[in-house]
């Protein structure tokens, strides 16, 4: 594979990240620091987020099968996300005098944002990624791609947290926004696209193929393993969206760069180590034995309460997670219909993205409501995140072993 492919699929892929960073976690933060500590507002933005990113990418994804050019849906999409991400800027509490009111303005424009980054990221790159890399090549690129997320982490946390502790939202934002905006524009340097010339069926027929009962029946596996995805992805939504409010202040880590910096560190390495081995090993070794290490990551989290056991915690947590990604992308890829690429990429986002971020985030919220653990601020008393939610998480990651065995028994007969 040539050196301008990876290049310009892992800076979209990293640029991208970033963003996603800034909605998964920032938006959070920033609702809950700046506008109301409900967290049934983060639970709702989460969920209709999600659902539109689905929606989004189902259509776009299916829509760019047919007319093909994917690289101007990646380019033009990053610029759009770009401008979305600017326009937060402009919302505050003085701005809107009711919490309400600007929590809700949060979530509208997290939906827009959402609908830009899913019709490029979601949609376009992927199905993009599942055409141009070679089967040989993939686990390498997952592996390096799967770290792109923790990378981002590590760039957002690293350069521009220190806007966000001091309440400089309007500078973090626009500084997300021109780095999306320029990575919109080296978009372009992506090789053309060189698709088969495959049957193109009609939009709609398009759409719809992938919940077609005689689709699932063909393949099988390929649910099979996006079940196993959803699951996984469950498991991390039930306490992803709360992660920095329950470090910051449940654990008290107030600087926690530091903590997020080691841990992203560490567990990339192991990702990037691990990938380079998930073919030899076996992929559904891999992902058994990396599902299990994400789940007892999980377990420590619920009673690490020092830096250093939050360190150890989290770095078993999100390595396990990173080579389970990894692993069952490249499942995914390989048993993805040639020509539907887009259209599949829609399915995907389904179990990937929208049940989980719209359960997830709820029993998250059930949790922490349920644990009814608060403090005082000012005279406004204000709900904690609870370490419960690492334990139910793990809870739901383990019932993932189901699906997995089916794929492990399939590939024993196969």
């Amino acid at each position: 594979m040539n050196r301008r492919l990876w290049f310009s699929i892992l800076h979209l892929a990293l640029f991208g990240q970033i963003s996603w960073t800034v909605e998964n976690m920032y938006l959070n933060f920033f609702l809950y620091n700046t506008i109301s500590t409900n967290p049934t507002y983060i639970a709702i933005m989460v969920a209709l987020s999600a659902v539109a990113a689905t929606v989004t990418t189902l259509l776009v994804g299916s829509l760019s099968d047919l007319i093909g050019k994917r690289r101007i849906f990646i380019s033009l999409g990053y610029i759009l996300w770009a401008i979305s991400i600017a326009l937060f800027s402009f919302v505050s509490l003085e701005a809107f005098t009711i919490a309400s009111y600007a929590a809700w303005a949060v979530i509208i424009l997290d939906v827009i944002m959402t609908i830009f980054g899913s019709s490029s990221n979601d949609a376009a790159l992927n199905a993009y990624i599942t055409e141009h890399v070679p089967s040989k090549d993939r686990a390498k690129m997952e592996g390096a791609i799967q770290i792109m997320p923790l990378l981002s982490m590590l760039i957002v946390f690293g350069l521009l947290d220190g806007f966000t502790q001091r309440g400089e939202w309007k500078i973090f934002f626009s500084l997300i926004a021109i780095l999306m905006a320029i990575s919109g524009a080296l978009g372009l340097l992506l090789p053309e696209d060189r698709r088969e010339n495959t049957k193109r069926d009609k939009y709609i027929s398009n759409i719809s193929y992938g919940f077609k009962l005689k689709s699932i029946k063909e393949n099988k596996s390929l649910y099979i393993t996006l079940l196993a995805f959803g699951l996984n992805a469950v498991s991390l939504q039930v306490f992803f969206p709360y992660l920095i409010i329950y470090i910051q202040s449940f654990l008290g880590f107030t600087n926690y760069a530091p903590l997020f910096a080691i841990v992203i560190l560490l567990s990339s390495t192991v990702s990037v180590i691990s990938s380079h081995f998930i073919d030899s090993f076996g992929r559904i070794k891999s992902l058994i034995l990396a599902t299990l290490f994400m789940a007892l990551g999980e377990i420590l989290m619920f009673f690490a309460r020092s830096f250093t056991s939050t360190i150890i915690a989290a770095t078993i947590m999100l390595s396990g997670y990173l080579v389970s990604l990894s692993t069952l992308y490249v499942i995914i890829r390989e048993n993805t219909p040639k020509g539907k690429e887009g259209a599949f990429q829609g399915v995907r986002m389904i179990f990937q993205v929208m049940l989980p971020m719209v359960l997830g985030p709820f029993i998250g919220s059930l949790i922490i409501k349920g644990s009814n653990i608060t403090y005082v601020e000012l005279g406004v008393e204000k709900i904690l995140p609870s370490p419960r939610m690492f334990l139910i998480s793990a809870l739901i990651l383990l019932i993932s072993y189901i699906p997995i065995t089916y794929l492990y028994k399939e590939q024993t007969n196969g």
